[in-house]
């Protein structure tokens, strides 16, 4: 594990709100192919992918031998260092194997979101121009292949590799996963044989020209405000910030990680493959979606030794009726990211899914993503409260409006700066210089504070700040006092426009089971424990909360519902 992460004072006299990590262990100046050379060399015949649902089983000699062929079958096909190469799949050992493939052939690998349908697709593969495309079998719902034939009709004619599309002009190439593809696609295995029959050779000499700074995956925000932008991540930013992550969970070649996380999301592509791979440590996908019991019967039958997830996914692992006929005795650590959690989903997930050590991240697409993280060290009050100290090689300050740090405890802008900040946003030089300063500085549009001891504490969203009768009031902190209360599992707080006040509150909140609540109840709750004003003026009891597939709360959906519901008059000047 990482030494202690230190913080650093600034100013004279006065804690400011800077901090530090430690400057060892030293980066990795290495690239992905190569961290993966690596694992296949030091931990040859140790299991690198397991995937569940598939029933397949590789050790990192041959996941790498697969993604080497795989590499090289992509060069084969036409594609050259710094094209852009698609990927739309849920959780599938392709998936993995393209993530490796990409990287080692110098391609640049667009995630593509498994839930975009048509309108989103087509913006996504355009927006970068993707020259590949690499698709999943119909899941469920989602009929991958029918989608891209509606986008692409000319696929149906075209020669494999030779795809001229009007509404997708960039791209050429095709790649279904599984044995066979439809027309004018090649199927994934066969993208596999013609690289072991191509041999080596070009792949290598490739391989010999990048560089740890060269782009290696692009990753779209959520598109929450406006449409979605393009982050451009290098080998340096993402391999590091894995490598980090798992030296906080004490990773080894001899732990196994459970990752029901999406891949598509850097929770699971980063912290997940990429942690893995410069640990040695086994990547265990239970199934291609999100499934508590299939969680839980891959945590027992393959003996893992971490677990990752949201709360909610955790939620629904504790919740489940047949939960208490697992062994999660083997677990000792994990990751929770996403959102807050409340105090006692930690307890029970430390006491009856045994996870002592797990660990809280915190961070953004933007930063690859992790900037801080709770140690193993750190107390269940640490773990539920804050998000745990800077990472190792980077350095944050909260700041005001004018961009001077602010004091210890006092609420700002958090920024970040390491190697860990993004190269910028594709193709958009603009939106770039608006969250990244010429000093190197991630602007993160999240209000933090940092403690005596340099812990950060997320209060909020700058966008979600709600302004009161001219106030500032933060949600997240009338979040965390509303979670104390036993009936309360989930609850959301959000402003909404008022006529008097410019803003008010509203709470959404899901229930524990068993439990009936009303608003006066909750009220009651909150009178003489916390200012007037901070209690919610309007309160919801909900089923489920609007969530993007990662688990993050979609607030602004939330919004637009009680200004419908409540007939409220946006206040535009407000």
């Amino acid at each position: 594990m990482a030494e202690q992460w230190p913080t650093r004072q600034e100013g004279h006299g006065t804690l400011d709100s800077y901090v530090q990590g430690a400057a060892s262990p030293p980066l990795l100046e290495t690239t992905i192919g190569e961290a993966l050379d690596r694992a296949a060399q030091s931990w040859p015949d140790s299991d690198a992918l397991v995937c569940v649902e598939q029933g397949i089983r590789l050790n990192w000699t041959e996941f790498r031998d697969r993604v080497e062929a795989f590499a090289a079958g992509l060069l084969e096909a036409g594609l050259k260092p710094g094209d852009r190469v698609g990927i739309w799949s849920l959780n599938r050992a392709e998936w993995a194997i393209t993530q490796f493939a990409a990287a080692k052939a110098g391609l640049i690998l667009v995630a593509v979101n498994p839930a975009y349908r048509l309108s989103e697709l087509e913006f996504a593969l355009n927006k970068v121009g993707c020259a590949a495309l690499i698709l999943s079998p119909p899941f469920k719902t989602s009929d991958y292949p029918g989608m891209i034939r509606a986008l692409a009709p000319e696929l149906d004619e075209s020669e494999p590799g030779a795809l001229q599309a009007e509404r997708l002009p960039h791209l050429r190439l095709v790649v279904q996963m599984g044995e066979s593809a439809i027309p004018g696609a090649m199927p994934f295995a066969a993208i596999e044989a013609v690289g072991r029959a191509a041999g080596l050779d070009v792949l290598r000499a490739t391989e010999a020209a990048h560089t740890p700074h060269d782009p290696v995956n692009i990753q779209f925000t959520s598109g929450t405000t406006g449409s979605p932008k393009g982050v451009t991540l290098s080998h340096r930013n993402i391999l590091n910030n894995g490598y980090f992550t798992g030296e906080a969970m004490s990773l080894s070649h001899r732990d196994r990680i459970c990752i029901p996380v999406p891949l598509y999301h850097c929770f699971g592509m980063v912290m997940g493959n990429l942690a893995s791979v410069t640990h040695g440590a086994a990547m265990i996908y239970p199934g291609e979606g999100f499934d508590p019991l299939a969680t839980l019967r891959t945590v027992a039958t393959e003996r893992c030794t971490a677990l990752y997830g949201v709360p909610t996914m955790y939620i629904a692992e504790l919740d489940h009726p047949e939960f208490a006929d697992f062994d999660l005795s083997t677990l000792r650590t994990g990751i929770m990211a996403g959102s807050p959690c409340p105090i006692e989903i930690m307890r029970k997930v430390i006491d009856r899914m045994h996870i002592g050590d797990i660990t809280i991240c915190y961070g953004m697409t933007e930063t690859s993503p992790v900037s801080f993280q709770s140690g193993e060290e750190d107390s269940l009050e640490r773990r539920v409260t804050t998000v745990g100290r800077i990472h190792p090689h980077l350095e944050a300050k909260v700041v005001d409006e004018a961009g001077m740090i602010v004091s210890r405890g006092v609420p700002g802008e958090l920024c970040t700066r390491g190697y860990s900040v993004m190269l910028g946003y594709w193709d958009e030089a603009e939106q770039t210089v608006k969250v990244k300063d010429a000093d190197g500085w991630m602007h993160t549009g999240d209000l933090a504070t940092i403690d005596e001891e340099g812990y950060g504490k997320i209060v909020g969203r700058i966008k979600d700040l709600v302004i009161r009768g001219g106030e500032n009031l933060y949600p997240r902190e009338i979040e965390d006092y509303l979670y104390r209360h036993h009936k309360v599992q989930d609850v959301q707080v959000f402003g909404v426009p008022d006529e008097r006040y410019g803003e008010e509150l509203c709470a959404w909140i899901i229930l524990s089971d068993g439990h009936d609540m009303d608003e006066e109840e909750l009220r009651a709750f909150c009178r003489g424990q916390i200012a007037h004003q901070k209690v919610p003026r309007y309160v919801r009891f909900v089923d489920t909360f609007p969530l993007t597939v990662t688990g993050k709360v979609q607030k602004f959906i939330m919004r637009d519902i009680m200004i419908a519901e409540l007939g409220l008059v946006i206040n535009e000047t407000a």
